[in-house]
């Protein structure tokens, strides 16, 4: 009874299997609101290049026969996430289902790797119906595999498409500018971004109650700017005055996390999945895991030791955090081996890539 409303789903898909495949057609799974889309748009305009071809967006929320029809005709299928009722669709054998993950490497433990056996049954049965994951390293093989419960050889490291936005041109001052203009700040301030991610435990989620911000800015106002963005999860644990803060900015809702890393002089954060993007630009990341210890114990874990692993410096307090940015004591000694643990290679061409594989036929 659990999974019957993704088994309706898949039925339903799987009247419109009589329908013949469309070798120029190409469809992309995504939610209304859009999330994760990134490397969807890099991967149409690689195949934008190529030629002649239809695109359609699929809103897994949002029910129509007529995109039920284009997606089960559809040559290429390309997710970006989750989508459960996948189990239980039967797409035609001309059909190339691709898994394309939103993150880059591995960090936390997710899907099968911590996964209820009813979960790991699904999640095998939507490995089935998948043709191809993609992902930023061959390091990282394993975990995927367990994540996602999927043989091996369809794991293709070929690399993140939406990080190719970083070797395009962007008018980096620019950007900077709009983003100081928009939330009243002087452009003489480095930024400093804050992106701490979800606890299961409620007590650890407001950060705010363990950052000494008075303090932090006192000692450190003159020269940097805080910016803050929260995971969607944990807004419920703030109160209203956080849009007006002094002391800080509240970006959780600027729309590009990519411009955001661009512009900022130094990552803040935890035991969040940004730190692997982050460290593509070799800037400094500082790990401020107050709860550390219970993060080690109570949550899902990581594929590595974190301790011994993570790109920068590890702070505990306030005091720590505010002492390794005056000083800059950043640590970045472990930069290096943590970005090639997490990519093969990094050039601007992993949608490239992806294009290419798939109209070699899978070569």
């Amino acid at each position: 009874m659990k999974y019957i409303k993704h088994k309706v789903y898949g039925h339903l898909f799987n009247l419109f299997k009589a329908f013949p495949v469309v070798n120029n057609r190409i469809s992309f799974i995504i939610d209304s609101r859009e999330s994760f889309k990134g490397n969807l748009d890099y991967i149409k305009k690689e195949f934008e290049k190529r030629g002649d071809f239809e695109f359609s967006f699929f809103y897994k929320d949002k029910l129509s026969l007529s995109s039920f029809k284009k997606l089960a005709t559809s040559k290429y299928v390309f997710l970006n996430d989750n989508f459960f009722p996948l189990a239980f669709m039967n797409f035609k054998s001309d059909t190339e289902v691709i898994q394309l993950w939103h993150a880059p490497g591995a960090s936390k433990k997710f899907g099968g790797s911590v996964a209820s056996p009813d979960e790991i049954e699904m999640l095998l049965k939507i490995g089935e119906n998948t043709d191809y994951l993609i992902s930023s390293s061959k390091n990282i093989e394993d975990y995927y595999s367990e994540a996602f419960q999927i043989d091996k050889e369809k794991i293709k490291a070929l690399g993140l498409p939406r990080l190719d936005y970083y070797f395009e041109n962007h008018d980096l001052n620019k950007i900077k500018s709009d983003f100081c203009k928009k939330y009243n700040v002087e452009s003489n301030k480095k930024i400093i971004l804050y992106a701490p991610t979800f606890r299961d435990e409620k007590k650890y989620n407001n950060v705010l109650n363990f950052l000494d911000l008075k303090k932090f800015n006192d000692v450190l106002g003159d020269e940097y700017i805080l910016a803050l963005r929260l995971h969607p999860k944990i807004r419920d644990f703030y109160d209203d005055a956080i849009e007006s803060s002094e002391n800080y900015i509240d970006c959780s809702n600027y729309p590009s996390e990519q411009e955001l890393m661009m512009i900022s002089d130094v990552l803040i954060t935890d035991y969040s999945s940004i730190m692997i993007e982050f460290a593509i630009l070799d800037k400094p990341i500082l790990f401020f895991v107050y709860d550390l210890d219970n993060y080690l114990t109570t949550e899902r874990g990581f594929y590595y030791d974190f301790k011994k692993t993570v790109p920068g410096k590890l702070v505990y307090n306030s005091d720590e955090l505010i002492d390794a940015i005056n000083n800059e004591d950043f640590d970045k000694d472990k930069m290096t081996s943590f970005v090639k643990t997490q990519f093969d290679v990094i050039d601007g061409k992993s949608s490239k890539r992806v294009v290419d594989f798939l109209l070699n036929n899978g070569r």
